[in-house]
């Protein structure tokens, strides 16, 4: 986290990190963690100097949707509610799907409402985890 405040991005919450799985082809284990962060900065210069913090780790792009990296920064959500422009979608498009988003941000933001939806963090993740621990249909044919 000292790394944000070297480019001016003040830390006022972070949390604890967790271990998961991969998306896509990646075979190794991912790192995650979420931070409330205050900076002056409207979404589209945040995600440039997350970048440029992505790359001063070694980030570099392999032309490959979720290949394995060194450093992933996103903006997931932020306290101006939603914004659309090229390249850039706030909250994140797919963060309501994701275990290992939604457990460390309703560690440190579980009343902070998603903009879109009207539920809190905590309200997510638990929808989230209900959905990966329901049980799926067998196909037509096979009994349980």
């Amino acid at each position: 986290m000292a790394v944000l405040a070297r480019d001016g991005l003040k830390v006022k919450a972070a949390s604890p990190i967790v271990e998961s799985a991969p998306l896509g082809p990646s075979l190794r284990r991912y790192a995650n963690a979420a931070a409330v962060i205050k900076t002056s900065l409207a979404p589209p210069e945040l995600l440039a100097a997350l970048q440029r913090i992505e790359r001063s780790f070694g980030r570099r792009n392999a032309g490959r949707r979720w290949g394995e990296r060194v450093l992933d920064l996103d903006i997931v959500l932020w306290s101006g509610g939603s914004w659309s422009s090229t390249g850039l979608t706030v909250p994140h498009v797919e963060f309501r799907k994701r275990a290992f988003v939604l457990g460390p941000v309703a560690r440190i933001a579980p009343v902070w409402r998603d903009p879109l939806t009207g539920l809190t963090m905590r309200q997510l993740k638990f929808r989230c985890a209900r959905r990966l621990t329901r049980p799926r249909p067998l196909p037509i044919g096979q009994q349980r």
